[in-house]
Parts: C-alpha cells; structure tokens; sequence
C-alpha cells in the first residue's frame, strides 16, 4: 500500500499522479470522485494515441503544439444531504481522512469521516478501480454511513465533457481545449452516455456509466432519478432516503471507447450496450485481480533483504504495467515519456522506450513488438522527414505523437524567468540510434525472426543510411563525423560564439553510430536471400553505401581528453569549470541548472556542467568487452581505467536534471563503485514517490526511471546480458543481492532466477512450450530444458575494470 494520512491540498497533485489507475488502453488519474478541478485537484483520463493539435498565437507568432488529449471526466460522483452543496473536502469538518492506493492491484481507496455545517457526521469509504481483465471498464464504489442523522441524500452521478487541458502550469498560455461535444444520451434508466470528439484529430471518445444503489443485503434500492444533459456534460441525480447507522452502497460502472478501437459499430453505441452488461462491481474487481494475479506471476521481485527497495520496485512495476500491459498490444501506441497519468511533455514518445524495452523484452515481448510497431508504421514519417533536411533514410523525430512527425516545441517556458526561450532539442538525433538499439536487442531477447524480415530490418536499414547521410568524411581528421547534432545532455546546444545550434562529435552519437553501421551488416546477412534481395531492391541499397557503414564502422571520430577522458564533443576540454559548490549552497537543488543559469543571465554553453548522463550511456548500453571491442575496431585506446576516469569525470559535473541520469550513474558505477552505485538506485527509486525534483511528478510519473531500476536490478546487478544465444549472468554486489529472486523469459522460455549467499540458479518452467535455452556465468555454459535448473557457485567479486 501507498497511503497518506490526513489531506493535505499542496500534496494532493502529486498524490493523484502516484495513485492513478490504468491498464495500458486507458488511464485516470487518483483525483477525489466529488472535487472539482482546480489548483488542488486534476481529474484526467487519458488513452493511448489520443492527440489532437492546436495553435496558440504568442506575440503574434503562431506556436502549434500536439497533446495527449484530457478525456470527458468519467468521475464525477458527488454527494448532497438534505439539499445542501455536495461534499468538498474544503467545506466540511474531516474527522479521519486516508487516501491510499493497493499496488498489487492499482485499486485507490479513500477513507473520511466529515461533519457538516448542520453537525451532521458521515463515513465514506470510496474504492477505484480501471479493469486490467475489461479494456474499457472502470468503477467506483460507495459505503456510505450516515453516523448521528437520517434524511434525504442525493447523489450526482455526471461525465462531464467539459474538460481542458490544464494540467501542467507552465503550458496554460497556450490553446487547451481539444474536445468539442458530439452527443448526450441516456440509453437506459440507469444509464447515461457522452461523446465528444477532438477538435482537429477527428477522434471520437465515448463514455457511459450505470449508477445503481444498494442496501446491506445487496439488494438494489428504490431510488428517484432526474437527468440533465447539455451537448458536453450529462448527469443523473439519484435521491433515496437514509437512516442512522445503515450503510448504503453505490456503485458506478464505467466504460469507455474511442473511434481507434476495433470491432465496434461506433463509440457511443458500444459504450452504452457494454456498460449496461457489465458484472457489479465486486465481480468486476475480482477479475481485475484475478488478470493482476497472472501479471505479478511473470513481473513479481522478491527482495526480502530490504522491503523498502521491494516494494518501491513494485510500485514502479505497477505503474509500468499501467502504462504497457498486454491490453497495449492491441493498439498504436508508443510509450509517453510520463505514462498516460499526466500532461508533461504532452504525451509525446521519446528515447525513454530504450529504458522501459529491457524490462518488457524479459517478460512480455509482445508489448515490446507492437510498441516497435509504433515505429515502423512511422517509418513514412521519417523517411520524409529525413528528405526535407537533406538526408536519405529515416529521420525520427526527438518527439513523436499521432503520425510521427517532429513535435518538439519551437519555444519553451522557463518557469524561473518567465521567458519563452528558443528550443532546438529536436537537434537529438540519437533518438535514432535508440530505436535502432531498440528493434536489435528486442530481437536477440526473442529471436523473433519473423518481426525482424518484416519490419525491423527496413527501419534498422533506413536508420544506418540517415546516419551516413548525415555523417561527412573529415580529411584532415581522417575520420568521419557529424556536426550539428545534440547528445542527451540538453545543457548545451552548442559551443560559444557559435553562429547556429548544433555540436560537433558529440561522443555517445558517434560511437552509436559506428556500433550501428558494424550491426546493421549483420542484420542484411541474417535475412533471407529473397528478403534481403526484395529490401536492397526496394531502398535502392548499393555495394557501396555498405562499403560506407564498413568504414564508418572503423573511422568514426571520437573527441578524447589529454588525459583519456572520452570528450562529450568537440571542444567541451574548453569549457569553463563552474562553481558546483557555490550554486549548491545558494540554490540548493541545481538538478534544473540551466534554468537557474539563464534567469542570472548566464549561458550553460559556457561550462562544463551536464544535465544527464551523455558519454557515460556508452558504458550503460555496452559491457566493458563491447566497448573495447568497438573502440579497438575504431583504432583508439581503450585500457582497464578507461571507464573509471570518464565516469568519475562526468560524475563530478552532472546535475542530475533528468530522473533517467540517477538510473544510468547507478548503473555504470556498478563495476567501479558499487557502494555509489546503490546510492544512486536508492535516489532513482525514490525519484518519482518522493518527487525529488520538486514538482514535476505530479504532472505525470516517468516512465524511464520506474522501468530503469527495474532494468538495473537485471542488468546492473545480476550483470544480465546476451551474448549470441546465451543468457549471461554476472551478479555483483552480490552480498547486497542476498534473497534477490525475479522471473523472465527468454528466446520464449520463462526461468525463475534467484541468488541466496554466494549461488545463483536458473530454473526453467516445467510446463509451457519451453524449449532449450542456454544459461552461463563465471565462464559457465549449461543447456536447459523444461524443468531443468542450474546452480552457479559465484566466484570472489571481480576486480575493477575487469570485462563484464
């Protein structure tokens, strides 16, 4: 359980992002049924792949921005006694008052006791629940108890279509209305309907809901009903009479639909026939259990050395699989960067895919499929993209939405100023080396040799061929590189002086793209001859843009320092150093260094000062034998301290501004300083729970830090890796690891893995269509088959900067 006790209104935004509740089609934020919006309270419901664009007119410049569009508020259930004004928490006496959320089953409950203005006191105890057995199903359920008086109540059972995008402060200059209404209708007694539609994408949203009441025998009870409608808001009153100390329950069943969905006749129509043949709501959250119970089978981790870290890791499971659960597969979605409970970023889809994938890829890689799917229905989208810049293959934008294009904001608030300031992160073209990672370690996880003939090696191809465009031969260099780029560090845009945005040799970029252009020869010679002969043919794929990647793959340039420290780009050795020390203490929290920077009227170009981790993802995404091998084929030094120089290096000058920085530090410090390392897992699991960076959780969760600690834990710390078509393991931290047990599944057969003292054992299900893996670790080769397991006796932690 997530519980707080007593209400707190500057809480209660981040409350309702933590204790949202979703099931990977649909998601609603934990937002009390009986508030209105306001500063305190935000009742959004968003689905996946709902957008709609709009242009606001800012200082007579037209800005146009694409968001995940609020849905109608399915909500509303609001109590009034006596003909007074329904319940707000604000104009009541509360007595008790807890809110919580089940994390096993994302079921939020609210517990209160209040005393009116008329001195009358009543209990309430609500429960929440959006099925994760019914894609479109939601309910909420009432037990009311009037405690000291007996008298009439109403309830108000609404859905109100009314609703704006508003939940995020800093983009309340700009348009926020995307629904226009449709539709009210009341298809039975018991049941009201809304539609509406998005204003500029077409797309039709439905909601209907059934209201009933029940006495303590469970016995429906008699109650009047009124309704009001208007085109974009519909309600139904219920009056009944209560007496002292006899509970009543309501419950109020929910469905929802949009025109996206398949095999319906229209939403509307679906909504209401589907809501008045819904189970009662005990049925239905019994199912909704019974489908969580079946997730937790394949996603559970048991860490009983620390509860703490258990069930933080659980939590962020839950919310992952709120997000991408197997409901997903069914619809073109990608990952939101914040999850489907919030407005930041506007519900566009990043590089934070590369830190959810690794989780799924493990335990349910049909998600992971269809969100790559994604992609490649954008591929269109891309290749265009790339034409208008003056490049070949496919081009992805930095932020993605409905149809692909780039939807990264021309200007950005920054909250600290108040000034719209120019924004050329789209300039983050690694976004198109992730997608790349993406599609081929998603691949080796499954060996899904079918995903990879249809789709994923067009994309992959197109992908190394942007990058050659892209990238130019340097004579004097004899190497090749790329200008005019940003890596992941969005601190600097480009060098000082500089006439235009863009970096040259930005060093995670470029050893991105030699790995790619080495890969992407494999990827051709695993096809089939006649696919590999219909995509040459199709691309127009000459002998000599692969004897490119060949020499690409070889004379890459990568910046170093004097000392061996791999440059972030060109020219960063020239940098200022800032005073970390002096900004601590007259800051505090410098993670947003940038914005503190620009309000002071300095440039962060001028330093050496990181927002996130951009060389160091190198060491994150590749093992220490990967990095040789690649920097040995690229001709450069690459010796036992290599890592540790450049991560102490840019250890020292990161702030940490992004939450995916902590997952990626605690990872690459796992081999040279674990101590470091769990520091950081510890600060990344806690960055969402205790919104560390002041704010911003409650504009939605991050989806790439929950699924990064996740990923750690496998990757990281029992040192999970691929290498062919064997599943690696080498656990360190291992005393830490004490009890750690988790399942997976691999090439599509599911294992358990466990540590206890200094062993390690892989089990394979018994049952199932397992078929023979092989597992490894210290050296360690054993073929397993359907209820085989294997005991590995650990060696003595390994020495630092040995391969691993």
């Amino acid at each position: 359980m997530l519980v707080y006790e007593g209400f707190d209104a500057a809480d209660e935004p981040l409350r309702e992002a933590l204790t949202s509740t979703g099931n990977g089609y649909f998601c609603t934020r934990g937002a009390a049924e009986w508030e209105l919006p306001g500063d305190a309270h935000y009742p959004g419901t968003y689905a996946h792949g709902i957008y709609n664009r709009e242009t606001t007119i800012l200082g007579g410049r037209p800005v146009p921005n694409e968001d995940l569009v609020a849905l109608p508020n399915w909500l509303v259930l609001q109590l009034r006694i006596d003909g007074d004004e329904p319940l707000r928490l604000g104009t009541v006496e509360l007595l008790d008052y807890s809110h919580d959320v089940e994390v096993r089953y994302a079921v939020v409950r609210r517990t209160l006791r209040f005393r009116d203005r008329a001195g009358r006191e009543t209990s309430l105890v609500s429960r929440r629940f959006v099925s994760m057995a019914r894609m479109h199903q939601a309910g909420i359920a009432w037990s009311l108890t009037p405690e000291n008086w007996s008298g009439r109540i109403e309830l108000i059972s609404a859905i109100d279509g009314r609703v704006l995008n508003r939940g995020v402060a800093r983009y309340r200059q700009l348009e926020s209305r995307h629904l226009e209404p449709v539709a009210a209708r009341t298809p039975g007694p018991d049941v009201i309907a809304l539609e509406a539609r998005t204003r500029q994408s077409k797309v039709e949203v439905a909601a209907a809901a059934r209201t009933r009441i029940y006495d303590q025998a469970s016995e429906p009870v008699e109650v009047t009903r009124s309704d009001y409608q208007t085109e974009d808001y519909i309600q139904q009153v219920l009056g009944l009479d209560v007496r002292e100390g006899v509970p009543v329950h309501v419950e109020k069943m929910v469905s929802l639909y949009t025109s996206r969905d398949r095999a319906i006749t229209e939403p509307l129509t679906n909504a209401g026939k589907s809501v008045a043949r819904y189970l009662r709501f005990d049925d239905a959250l019994r199912q909704h259990r019974r489908t969580w119970d079946a997730l937790w089978r394949v996603c559970e981790i048991r860490y009983p050395q620390d509860p703490e870290v258990e069930w933080r890791l659980r939590f962020h499971t839950s919310h992952v699989l709120q997000v991408c659960s197997p409901l997903t597969a069914h619809h073109d979605a990608g990952v939101p960067a914040r999850g489907l409970n919030g407005e930041a970023y506007r519900g566009h889809v990043f590089w934070d895919e590369m830190y959810v994938y690794p989780f799924l890829n493990f335990r349910f890689p049909e998600i992971t499929r269809e969100l790559l799917m994604y992609r490649y229905r954008r591929l269109g989208e891309a290749r265009s993209a790339a034409i208008e810049a003056g490049c070949r293959g496919a081009m992805y934008p930095w932020q993605s939405g409905s149809d692909g294009r780039e939807e990264t904001q021309v200007v950005h608030l920054n909250p600290l100023s108040g000034l719209w300031e120019p924004d050329v992160s789209h300039l983050q073209r690694h976004v198109n080396a992730a997608i790349f990672f993406n599609v081929w370690h998603y691949y080796k996880a499954t060996q899904d040799a079918e995903f990879m003939r249809d789709y994923g090696a067009e994309m992959m191809l197109e992908i190394a061929r942007f990058w050659r465009s892209i990238a130019r031969y340097d004579a004097s260099k004899e190497r090749w590189v790329i200008d005019g780029v940003m890596g992941p560090d969005e601190f600097h845009t480009h060098m000082p002086g500089a006439d235009r945005p863009g970096l040259a040799n930005n060093a995670y970029t470029n050893v991105m793209v030699a790995w790619i252009c080495d890969t992407v020869e494999h990827v051709l010679d695993m096809l089939p001859t006649g696919r590999r002969r219909f995509l040459r043919e199709k691309l127009g794929l000459t002998d000599d843009e692969i004897r490119t990647w060949r020499d690409m793959s070889r004379g890459m340039f990568v910046p170093f320092h004097d000392d061996g420290v791999v440059s972030q780009f060109e020219g960063y050795d020239q940098l200022e150093e800032l005073d970390w020390d002096g900004y601590r203490g007259r800051h505090g929290n410098i993670q947003r260094l940038d914005r503190i920077l620009r309000a002071e009227g300095a440039d962060p170009n001028l330093y050496k000062a990181t927002k996130q981790a951009d060389t160091l993802m190198l060491f994150f995404l590749f093992s220490e034998g990967e990095l040789r091998q690649l920097f040995d084929r690229l001709g450069y030094r690459y010796d036992g301290d290599t890592a540790r120089r450049t991560i102490e290096y840019y250890g020292a000058r990161t702030s940490h501004g992004s939450t995916l920085s902590l997952v990626t530090h605690a990872g690459v410090l796992a081999a040279i300083d674990p101590e470091q390392s769990w520091e950081q897992f510890v600060a990344a699991l806690g960055s969402d729970v205790n919104d560390i960076q002041g704010g911003t959780t409650s504009e939605g969760i991050h989806m790439g830090v929950m699924s990064g600690t996740l990923d750690l834990v496998q990757r990281a710390y029992m040192g999970t890796r691929i290498d062919g078509d064997v599943l690696c393991f080498a656990p360190r931290l291992v005393d830490r690891l004490d009890g750690l047990s988790f399942r997976m599944q691999f090439h599509g057969t599911q294992l358990a893995v466990e540590i206890e003292a200094n062993e390690l054992t892989i089990s394979v299900d018994p049952e199932g269509f397992a078929q023979p893996i092989k597992v490894s670790a210290d050296g360690q080769t054993s073929e397993l088959g359907a209820g085989q397991r294997r005991t590995f006796v650990l060696p003595e932690p390994a020495a630092v900067g040995s391969d691993g």
